[in-house]
């Protein structure tokens, strides 16, 4: 009684709530199961209509323009502003992608240029496929991700879910709520939730690293679409069952490998998130004292709008660049070079010691999934065998980590995770997942 006359708790339950319902709750929309933020976003998508390429032409090159003009002449007002100016003022690498996303964009959005890049299964899928719904959960995420982190609530549930996550993924327990958003929703959710609270130092290094590439999950309706692919919707009840365990026994195994085990537990802020429980309290009663402490702090109206249109603009100006750039390249190598089918004859042997029927087939959509997660199901189409067709899908969900939007998001993100190391985690989660998936499917067929 005495905690529902305090002020400070509403400041904590109302705004959680409201995130909690757009967030996490589930819902059914045409059929499917979902979360409101995925759904509003989708309804965005629908008002743009034909404008969607449009708006990503004018985001991706002003992203490039304004780089390159405060490159040769600072401009006052972003110099003087922190954020703008770590926006804008980028060096080396991250400059040539922006300029490669302007080049990119022209030609796609002109239609100039060869088929490779033109293509709709190369950048005319990532342009018209994949980005214009990525503008919409970006809008939303950005603007109403603080409803999450800056009134309790994953102070909340982080001292309710530390006494699991902790021993059995070594993570803090509010990196459980990034796993529900990207399951319920979109991994793209989950990444840009694990993304921003890394920046304000609730992560270390280690632990934010690990959370997006292990708890960006795949959500519940493109696991329907991968499985659809191969014409087995049937089966999907056992299919999804098998993509949870294989997901369960990667997110224990994968961590405790390079590169992910050599990651440093130092923060991006050094101020480390205290997550033990003090003695003689509950985990309850110690998550409603951070929450109404977090509470207490919580932004004005103004403060909230500000910082959410702050982190809108990271995302337009900073990631989609990135998405573009590199999720174009992966499916040009994808589609008109033999460079992932000549890696992926290593799988063969692999594929064969399991037993799994058309093993030299399905060699060739094991690298591909690093390109983008639908690929694998689009190739696996054309298998003669069920059972290939189901080890080959529910392998590329629990791949996770795919250039055209899950990796390349990570990449553009402040998350401290290489290439070279996001293509080495992708490897030893196939070969974690591909035997607990090979088994399973021996048990169904």
């Amino acid at each position: 009684m005495k905690l529902l006359k305090n002020r400070t708790f509403y400041k904590f339950l109302i705004p959680s709530l409201i995130g909690m319902t757009l967030f996490v709750i589930p819902i059914r929309s045409g059929g499917n199961l979902t979360i409101p933020i995925a759904v509003i976003a989708n309804r965005l998508l629908d008002l743009m209509g034909t404008h969607s390429t449009l708006v990503i032409y004018v985001l991706v090159s002003l992203s490039a323009l304004i780089s390159i003009v405060h490159k040769i002449h600072k401009i006052p007002f972003i110099r003087d502003h922190e954020k703008l100016n770590n926006l804008f003022d980028i060096k080396g690498i991250w400059f040539l992608i922006r300029i490669l996303g302007l080049i990119l964009v022209n030609m796609l959005f002109w239609g100039i240029g060869p088929e490779m890049v033109l293509s709709e299964d190369t950048g005319g899928l990532v342009i018209h496929g994949l980005m214009p719904i990525l503008v919409c959960v970006f809008l939303l995420a950005g603007m109403l991700l603080s409803l999450l982190l800056n009134f309790g609530l994953l102070d909340f549930f982080g001292a309710l879910l530390i006494k699991f996550m902790r021993p059995v993924f070594n993570l803090p327990g509010r990196s459980a709520l990034d796993c529900i958003a990207s399951w319920l929703g979109d991994g793209s959710v989950g990444v840009l939730l694990t993304a921003k609270q890394y920046e304000e130092g609730f992560y270390s290094k280690r632990e934010a690293t690990v959370i997006a590439t292990t708890f960006s999950a795949v959500s519940i309706t493109f696991c329907l679409v991968v499985i659809s692919e191969v014409n087995l919707e049937h089966m999907f009840i056992p299919f999804y069952l098998t993509v949870g365990l294989a997901g369960i026994v990667a997110a224990i195994v994968v961590p405790k490998l390079p590169p992910l085990s050599r990651v440093p537990d130092s923060y991006c802020v050094q101020k480390p998130y205290p997550e033990d429980i003090p003695e003689g309290s509950t985990a309850f009663q110690y998550g409603i004292q951070l929450a109404l402490n977090k509470a207490e702090q919580a932004p004005t109206v103004g403060a909230f709008l500000k910082e959410g249109f702050g982190t809108v603009c990271e995302m337009w100006f900073g990631t989609l660049p990135v998405i573009l750039s590199l999720g174009t390249l992966a499916l040009i190598v994808a589609e008109y070079t033999p460079v992932f089918k000549i890696l992926g004859l290593v799988f063969i042997p692999f594929y064969k010691l399991l037993q799994i029927p058309e093993a030299a087939a399905a060699s060739q959509t094991v690298i591909v999934g690093f390109a983008d997660m639908f690929l694998p199901s689009v190739i696996a189409s054309s298998f003669e065998s069920d059972m290939t067709k189901f080890v080959v899908a529910a392998t590329s969900v629990t791949q996770l980590i795919y250039m055209s939007e899950i990796g390349s998001i990570i990449m553009g993100s402040k998350i401290p995770v290489s290439l070279k190391n996001l293509f080495l985690i992708f490897l030893e989660r196939t070969i974690v997942t591909l035997p607990v998936i090979a088994l399973i499917a021996h048990l169904i067929f």
